[in-house]
């Protein structure tokens, strides 16, 4: 008796389907990284970049809520930012903490090129590594500005509704606003989402569609903050800004060949220098 063949199993069948619209969308050739790690800098850079977000950590948790006298007035407020006083949404605000759960889109788009073949595994620690590096030294920098408290969350000063529900039992974070923390990490994240894409599947159609995407969405994400009454324009064009320099300024470390960039280590004090 001749057995009869084993039918394919639908999930088998859907993986298969999924990795085909992947290779028609992104293309059958793999570019070549033109990132690499090197011990003599990633080492340093990546124990440079825990000591920043720990130092961050430290101030922002030394934090306290300013007494009455100290407190910044809304006139104090930068003469563009003063019309976003005491806005307070909490469902803008729990949708832009929900899309914080996009910031797994480059392991997602490394993870899925690595599987399908168009990347190594050097290829995606590589990008994990810088990856990394930027949140962490993004979010020490965002954490230590914070604990300066140059002025409070826009909330702060919400007299009706929500708001002053809200208002009445913020704690001492509430009063370090600038600069927006979630707007740094979504543009850290667009600009590895789009690198990571580029390199590994070298298709610069599929780039330039993800590239507006992700940066859509990380703008979408920082108008969130705004109408959530979490920041002000000023803390959320900040935080794009710091986020999408420090990446492209890893990224820019760890490109082949690259020798203008070099770390220095002294008693008490870290730094990075550029060689034009």
């Amino acid at each position: 008796m001749i057995p009869s063949p084993v039918k394919n199993h639908p999930r088998k069948r859907l993986n298969r389907l999924i990795l085909s619209l992947l290779l028609i969308f992104f293309g059958h050739s793999a570019a070549k990284t033109e990132y690499t790690l090197s011990p003599s800098i990633d080492i340093s850079l990546s124990v440079t970049a825990l000591l920043v977000t720990g130092g961050g950590t430290y101030l922002y948790n030394q934090m306290e809520i300013p007494n009455e006298q100290d407190k910044v007035n809304r006139e104090n407020l930068l003469p563009w930012d003063r019309k976003f006083a005491g806005r307070y949404s909490s469902t803008a605000d729990l949708i832009s903490d929900v899309g914080s759960l996009l910031a797994v889109a480059p392991f997602a788009i490394g993870g899925s090129a690595w599987y399908s073949g168009h990347s190594s595994r050097e290829e995606f620690l590589t990008f994990s590594v810088m990856f990394i590096q930027s949140v962490l030294f993004q979010h020490g920098i965002n954490l230590a500005f914070r604990s300066l408290e140059l002025w409070p969350r826009p909330y702060t000063f919400a007299t009706e509704g929500e708001g002053a529900v809200k208002a009445k039992t913020a704690k001492a974070e509430a009063y370090g606003s600038f600069f927006s923390g979630h707007a740094s990490a979504a543009f850290t994240v667009a600009v590895f989402t789009t690198e990571w894409l580029d390199q590994t599947y070298g298709n610069p159609g599929a780039t330039r569609v993800v590239r507006a995407l992700a940066f859509s969405t990380a703008a979408f994400e920082s108008v969130l903050r705004v109408a959530a009454g979490k920041h002000y324009p000023t803390d959320i064009l900040v935080g794009a800004l710091i986020g999408t320099g420090v990446s492209y300024g890893i990224l820019e470390m760890h490109k082949k060949g690259c020798n203008s960039y070099s770390l220095w280590v002294a008693p008490g004090a870290v730094g990075i220098s550029y060689r034009i």
